[in-house]
């Protein structure tokens, strides 16, 4: 019997299965939520039908909600009200589940009696990744199986777990061999022999047993959400939504209604609009011109060029990927190193238990090393992870240049420099493009695929295609300075600097970075990357600053201590481990640069801080994409969420002027311009936008 489009009953042997069909992820759209309630009513009156098995075709059970109907009027019947038909019928009701059921698809299975799972499957509530929370029973049913613990670990990580996990926590009763559905026939007829019915989870309790260490944990958490979770309001709304499910005077019904609207509040908050956009863009940016044009080329084999922090972690992503990688060092000792550097990332995990010894080995035969070029003849694409000096790099594609055949995909990994002038050195400039990493490599997301002048759309295809091989977030990039990320970077650090010459401390700046959403202020990470690396880039550039560019000296001054950040023990900060504690000499540095150059210092606000540090990032990423260096906006928001740490529940920065107001962008820009108008020019692209009244949220649809 067909239910609606996507949803169908089908009776055996008194068992009447509901199955859903909605590829690809069977998301719970308007016709599968109708399909499941009419469904239910269906069954009910089927005298033929006994009990009831909830299951789906494809490769997952319900996956969770269809995110497309957010922000649109409400189409009935709404998943809560489906979950509590579903628990409501008088029939045992069994969800089988397989593949990923999350979020929404979790939740029917909780308001389900019993749940039966393929082994291979995983459950979980992600919704806290979209700057919500489980809106339709999640956060009042599991706690009452599992207690608040389980419940909170699931809902507050957003990550799945194993249905063996599952099994332990209570939520999965029995774990499927072999084929689903018939293993779900027979639990069902087990069931209705044994005498079991109906078990409504909102009527069971195992969850609190022990009230006190319930609520002990709740007060644990909500500490630890303030130190975490600061301004965020997802996370908290789950954990009042758990705390009110064990209030034995708050009936059900009345707990069920103070969850949904937890769960609209969170969905008309910016931190969801940030996080919905965020999970969209992620999506979007593998979507490029030379998809159009180009088929990728195979790679069957890579190899690395250094054996450094950031080569070795290139290495560790390509064999995570399953592929065999060659490494390339200048000297048996330096490549020595460099397989040390590799391996010792796999012992980390050996020692953690995440893989075994005979994995680790396993991995590491695919691992190859040599002094010698000729050895690249075979490999099919090539990344240089040297130091980041031009002329190194230019002798190092000479040699790949003679070494590799034709075809083959030279990659820099360069942060800065200009990769036209690197491909313009050798005799296949087609066939150059950059890769930048980002450290530590096997675990960063971002890789900004950066697109020369003369390369060929099938090497740029091929760059992306490695990028999902290697899992990781891409994003396409033009040439210039620092290309994307860096480009942006530099802007608003000059910015920060400003401010810190000008009277605000870097510690307040920093305070106030982290109070917006950062997990650390620019100062933090500039000890954490190492202050010489940005004062090796501020000398090679020194010779074309323009003369009306403020420079402040303060880093230099920092640096020609030997002050270079944690490595050293001190930087902006002084050092003991990794514990910071502010430096009253480098207030003294500070105090003394502000009388060289003549500046009375004057009280910043925290408001005013973060204000001016992003109208800095904000009117760059308009520079940037007016200049083509970034296709869309969300190729900027995507590439400050996975690389520079901005907070994904602010969706980004150009996500986040949206919310502003991008008129309101512009007048802080105009008004700062009064004391500097060098820096503060404001962008031509952000002028027309604001005149057109349209938004970057326009130009990532194509109006």
């Amino acid at each position: 019997m067909q239910i609606t489009d996507v949803v169908s009953l089908e009776v055996e042997d008194g068992i009447g299965f509901l199955i859903v069909n909605n590829p690809p992820v069977n998301a719970l759209g308007q016709k599968v939520r109708q399909g499941l309630a009419d469904g239910i009513a269906a069954a009910q009156a089927d005298a033929a039908i006994r009990a009831v098995v909830i299951i789906a075709e494809g490769r997952t059970f319900p996956a969770g909600a269809d995110i497309t109907e957010f922000g649109k009027p409400p189409q009935p019947p709404a998943l809560p009200d489906v979950c509590q038909i579903i628990e409501d019928c008088a029939k045992p009701v069994v969800a089988a589940l397989h593949g990923t059921a999350l979020g929404g698809g979790f939740e029917i299975a909780l308001s389900s009696h019993y749940r039966i799972a393929d082994k291979g499957a995983k459950i979980g509530l992600p919704e806290i990744n979209l700057g919500l929370l489980p809106g339709a029973s999640g956060t009042q049913r599991m706690p009452r199986i599992t207690g608040a613990g389980p419940a909170l670990d699931m809902m507050l990580s957003g990550k799945p777990v194993p249905v063996a996990r599952g099994r332990d926590m209570g939520v999965i009763d029995e774990i499927a061999e072999g084929d689903l559905r018939k293993a779900a026939k027979a639990y069902a007829l087990k069931l209705l022999k044994m005498g079991w019915g109906r078990r409504p989870t909102s009527e069971r309790r195992e969850g609190f047993k022990d009230m006190g260490a319930y609520n002990n944990l709740i007060v644990e958490r909500r500490a630890e959400l303030q130190k975490k979770a600061k301004g965020q309001l997802a996370p908290f709304k789950i954990l009042d939504c758990v705390a009110l499910a064990a209030d034995p005077s708050v009936p059900f019904a009345e707990a069920m209604k103070a969850e949904r609207a937890a769960f609209m509040e969170c969905l008309a908050s910016d931190q969801s609009k940030g996080m919905i956009h965020a999970f969209f863009a992620e999506r979007q940016t593998a979507k490029i011109p030379e998809a159009k044009a180009a088929t990728p080329r195979d790679l069957n084999k890579l190899a690395v060029i250094g054996g450094g922090t950031m080569g070795a972690g290139i290495a560790v992503a390509v064999l995570d990927a399953g592929l065999p990688v060659v490494m390339i060092e200048r000297d048996a000792e330096s490549l020595e190193r460099g397989r040390a550097n590799v391996e010792k990332v796999y012992a980390r995990n050996v020692a953690k238990g995440r893989m075994s010894e005979a994995q680790k080995d396993a991995v590491m035969a695919r691992w190859t090393g040599s002094v010698d070029y000729g050895v690249l003849a075979d490999v099919d694409l090539v990344i240089e992870a040297v130091f980041e000096e031009m002329e190194v790099k230019k002798a190092v594609f000479a040699q790949l240049d003679a070494a590799m055949r034709p075809g083959a995909i030279l990659a820099t990994n360069t942060s800065y420099l200009n990769i036209d002038e690197l491909a313009a050195t050798i005799s296949r400039p087609e066939d150059v493009i950059g890769l930048h990493f980002f450290s530590p490599a096997n675990i960063m997301k971002l890789l900004e695929i950066v697109v020369p002048a003369k390369v060929t759309a099938d090497v740029v295809v091929t760059a992306f295609d490695l990028a999902k091989r290697l899992g990781k977030i891409p994003v396409r990039a033009g040439v210039c300075d620092g290309f994307i990320g860096n480009r942006i970077l530099a802007t608003y650090r000059r910015a920060s600097d400003y401010m810190m010459e000008d009277g605000a401390s870097p510690y307040q700046i920093d305070a106030a970075i982290r109070d917006f959403g950062y997990p650390m202020g620019p100062y933090q990470v500039s000890d954490l990357a190492g202050g010489d690396i940005g004062w090796a880039t501020r000398k090679r550039k020194a010779a074309t600053r323009p003369p009306e560019e403020r420079y402040v000296q303060i880093a230099d001054r920092i640096c020609e201590n030997g002050w270079f950040g944690q490595k050293t023990g001190r930087g902006y900060y002084r050092y003991d481990g990794r514990v910071s504690v502010e430096d009253p000499e480098v207030l003294e540095i500070i105090a003394a640069e502000r009388k060289r150059a003549g500046i009375t210092p004057r009280d910043f606000t925290d408001d005013e801080i973060i204000e001016r540090y992003f109208a800095a990032m904000i009117n760059e990423g308009c520079n940037v994409l007016d200049e083509g260096i970034a296709l869309r906006p969300l190729d900027i928001d995507v590439t400050l969420l996975y690389g520079y740490a901005f907070p994904r529940w602010r969706g980004g920065p150009m996500k986040y002027a949206d919310m502003v107001g991008l008129d309101v962008i512009l007048k802080r820009i105009e008004s700062y311009a009064a004391e500097d108008a060098h820096f503060w020019q404001p962008s031509p692209l952000l002028q027309r936008l604001v005149a057109e009244g349209r938004t970057f949220d326009d130009l990532n649809k194509g109006n």
